[in-house]
Formats: C-alpha cells, structure tokens, sequence
C-alpha cells in the first residue's frame, strides 16, 4: 500500500471552491497554492508551441498582411495559454497537514493525492534553467514507488521548497511522549526539530575532472538534432533537402574542384574532414558533460547520500542507505585503459528518468571503495571464490555467434561478387573468438551477504546485490540450456534486475539453495522500509 488516495468528484462539485481537507480544517491549517510566477513560466514555456504556426503563416502565405495574421495567431495562442495556466494555477493547491501532504487539482474532475509523511523518503529539488532564472524549483517527495507514483509539485519558491523538505524530515523525526495534562494522561506528538546535518563528502567532481569525462564522452548526438531541426524546418531553407539530383550535381562540381588540386590537397581536405568531425564530436561530449555534471558532489549525511549537479539543471537528490539495493559499476573500452569507472546505486526511485542513481560517474576505483563501504557494500576480495559459465556454455555461444555469419555468407557468394564472401566469414570468425575468449571473463561469487556478477570483455562490469535483499530466485533453461545441462539464474531485486546465464545446472541449485536460506531467516519487519 502507498498510502496515497485518488478522488475523482463530479463537474457540478469541481465548480465550488476548494475545501480543506478535515483533518487540515480542524488544525487550522488552509491549503496553499504554487509560486504564481508558475503561470508566468507555464506561458513562457508555452510560447514554442505558437512559433511553427507563425512561421508556417509567414512563409507559405502570399498574403501582404502574413506577419500580421502570424501576430495574431501567436498572440492567441499566448492568450490561451495563459488562461489555462492560470486557471490550472487557481485549481491547484497544497496542504501540509499533521499526517501527510495533500495536493488537489483538476477542473472538470478533481483529483485529491494524499501522501503520509512516514511514507516520504525525502524531499528532492530540482531546477531547470527557465524556473532557475524565476527563482523557482520543483519539489518532488520521493516515496520509494519510483516513476509517477511519486507525488511533485511545480514550481515552488526556493524558501518554499527548503522549508517544505525540512517540514518532513522534523515530522518524520517527531517523537511521540506521553505527558500529564489535568492529572490524565495524554499521547502528545512533540516535533524533534533535527540538528544542523554534518556531512561528509565521499566524491566530488571539479572543472578538471569534469574536463577529462567529457573527453570520453565523444558524441555526435550534436548532428542528429540538426538533422532533426532540418527536417522540421525543411520548409526555411533555400532548397529542397531532398533533391537528390541537385545534391549530386553540387557533390560531382566539388569532386572536379578537388581533383584539379592534386592528389596532396584531396589528403589534406579529407583529413581535415575527418578532423573536423572528431572535434565536433569531442565538443558535444564535453558541453553534455559540464551541463549535467558540473558541480558534481556526493555526500554521506545521517539522512542517506546526497548529491548535488547540474550547471543549467541544477538537483539535489537524497536517497537513504536503506533504499540501496545494489550497486554496479561499469566502464567502456578506452575509460577501461586508463582505469575509469562508473558507479551506480540501483533503487526503487528513479534519477532524472534513469532507473538508477549515478553517485561517481567518472572515478577511479580507490575513489569507489569508499562510496561502495558507505552504502553497506564492499567490493569482492582477493580470496573470493570465482566461478565461471559452463564450458557447454561457452562453445555453444561460439557456434550461435559465428553461425549467424556463416548463414549469411550463403546468400553473399549466391548473389554477390566472389570477395565479398570474406566479409561474414571473417566476422563469423571473429566473433566465435572472442564468444570462447570472454568466457573467462564471465564469472559470478558468492559471500555470506552478497552475490556478485562479473561480465565484459572490453568493458567489464560488475553487478553486486546483498543476498538479504533479494526477493526470489528462479532457474530457467531453454531447449538448449536443458539439453546441455546449463541454466540462467534470474533474482529479484527491487528497482532492477540481476541475472546470471549459462551456470552449471548444480551449481545453479547450490547457489539458489544458499540464498533462498538468507531470504527466509530473516525476518522482513526488521530491516528499514525499502
């Protein structure tokens, strides 16, 4: 149960005023409204909305009064929005009451969410460049159901939204003391107002490092917006992007005007091609990164990890160590070289979209050990005991990987000419090897509270779960998987998932076996809300 309550009323009960809730009514406590610079930030951000209809006015009309037929179009659009803004902004309100946060809206049908305080995890701020520019942040009050379920409200004021986070966490830290009044005994709930937070930083991110990640961050992301833009803005340029003759036309007089320069200049050109492509490449990689990592810090306070990034896009997201139910760390083929490394806590809120939390998306691993030691983890030890796929396993991916080229290779020599056959054959050749040679790497472990997953052979990650943590255990096996004697282990695991393929059928049982019995010794009641 989340504890939230959806209220659907009638069109003729939407029409009167708001009620309080009664619990609200009782405390004296009157709903309140969003920052009305939110109905202001609404029709800004609304404004997009009337651009390609002016400009499909403007320029596809041949009517001397187009710009002022697009004026008028705009400003009716900009007067729509408006009004609805400010009439979704009237019907919207808030309640902080004694037992749980309460926000009503809807005109026609109006919906009542209802969240307990000791249901809010806490309370996160995020702040998007146009809301920052209003002095305006959106507040969201994760509850551990992830996705929508959690309940936001957009935009409060920065006081605002700090002293709401603060009303939770003092509400759920109240204390409930029984004291004398008149001689009788009454429960009285006194609110523990916490101390100043100490924190501790575990990770921090400055312009060097941020510089350094994003010259691994390579991304040509940067020439499929502008092809999007072209092909939304076909109609503004001064040719037809599609006109595939004149293209050719444009592409045979620049061959000629190249060939005439010599065999040197066509290198040089080429080159600078290229070079020019790597730099753009480099540019967008190093402007995705410092928007979304800049001012990058990870903190360990007696709330849970805190972290703060964004230059643009400013969050401020806490997640308590009880909500980490794993951790994985990950890394791509040059980070690899040069020994970096990302980590990632799996829970079951969400990060901007993400399903996992990063909390050091650039590091090395001496700066790992600690973050993973805070979050009740540790990385495997030298002593652990390894245990790879089945070798049954490892020849059948080989066959599988390297088959799929080979069946292509028929239709190549059938209908291609003779030395393109190579192709498929070198690539079935290929990837046979490198099935048999990354079998080594392929290997899993398992402690007395924790399983561990090891994969990649370029990139290797790592995957670790605590085994009290787990909610089942399934074996599974396909026709092939039974008929050789190999399965794949699938655990549950809120917020994600784990898995482990091509086990030893006993070892699959022993494992299962093993982490079944940490399941059902321990009693759940016992361990903090995930």
């Amino acid at each position: 149960m989340s504890g939230e309550v959806n209220t659907d009323t009638s069109s003729a009960s939407a029409a009167a005023p708001s009620a309080a809730p009664a619990d609200a009514q009782t405390a004296g406590i009157v709903p309140q409204r969003t920052a009305p610079l939110s109905v202001a930030l609404g029709v800004v951000s609304g404004l997009k909305n009337a651009v390609l209809p002016a400009a499909f006015v403007i320029f596809s009309s041949s009517s001397n009064y187009a710009i002022l037929i697009a004026l008028g179009l705009a400003a009716l659009i900009f007067a729509v929005s408006f009004a609805l803004g400010y009439i979704r902004w009237r019907k919207l309100t808030y309640t902080v009451g004694v037992e749980d946060i309460r926000v009503e809206s809807g005109l026609v049908s109006r919906t009542a969410r209802s969240v307990p305080f000791e249901r809010i995890q806490d309370v996160s701020l995020e702040q998007k460049l146009l809301p920052r520019l209003f002095g305006l942040v959106s507040v969201k009050f994760e509850t551990g159901a992830g996705g929508g379920e959690d309940l936001s409200l957009s935009f409060l004021t920065e006081d605002e939204g700090e002293r709401l986070r603060q009303v939770v966490r003092e509400r759920r830290a109240a204390e409930t003391a029984p004291v004398a009044v008149d001689g009788a005994s009454e429960a009285v709930t006194a609110q523990v107002t916490p101390q100043e937070e100490s924190a501790e930083a575990l990770f921090t991110m400055g312009p060097r490092r941020i510089f350094i990640f994003g010259l691994f961050s390579f991304s040509l992301a940067v020439v499929a917006v502008l092809f999007g833009l072209t092909q939304q803005f076909e109609f503004l340029l001064p040719f037809d992007l599609w006109d595939f003759e004149a293209w050719e036309e444009r592409l045979i007089g620049q061959s000629d005007a190249l060939s005439s320069l010599g065999r040197s200049a066509q290198i040089v050109g080429g080159v600078i091609a290229v070079l020019s492509l790597i730099i753009l490449g480099i540019a967008t990689g190093l402007i995705r990164t410092a928007l979304r990592e800049w001012d990058f810090l990870l903190e360990k306070t007696p709330r849970g990890f805190r972290r703060r990034r964004g230059l643009l896009t400013k969050t401020d997201v806490v997640m308590p160590v009880h909500r980490v139910q794993g951790i994985k760390i990950g890394t791509r083929f040059i980070r690899y070289r040069f020994g970096w490394h990302g980590l990632k806590f799996i829970s079951l809120a969400q990060d901007a979209g993400a399903s996992n939390h990063d909390v050091a998306p650039f590091a090395q691993l001496d700066e790992i050990a600690p973050i993973v030691e805070a979050s009740g983890f540790h990385l495997p030890s030298e002593d652990a005991e390894w245990h790879r796929a089945a070798k049954k396993y490892r020849f059948d991916g080989a066959l599988i990987d390297g088959g799929v080229f080979l069946l292509i290779s028929i239709p190549v020599a059938i209908f291609a000419p003779p030395y393109f056959v190579l192709i498929p054959l070198v690539l079935a050749a290929v990837f046979a090897f490198a099935a048999l040679y990354s079998w080594q790497f392929k290997r899993h472990a398992l402690d007395e509270s924790q399983l561990m997953s090891v994969s990649g052979l370029f990139s290797p990650s790592s995957m670790i779960a605590n085994r009290v943590k787990l909610h089942s255990v399934e074996i599974s096996q396909g026709p092939i998987a039974r008929k050789r004697g190999y399965a794949s282990l699938d655990f549950g695991l809120a917020g994600g998932s784990f898995s482990i393929s091509g086990v030893p059928l006993e070892r699959a049982r022993e494992v299962r076996a093993a982490v079944l019995e940490t399941i059902v010794s321990k009693d759940f009641s016992e361990l903090e809300s995930a």
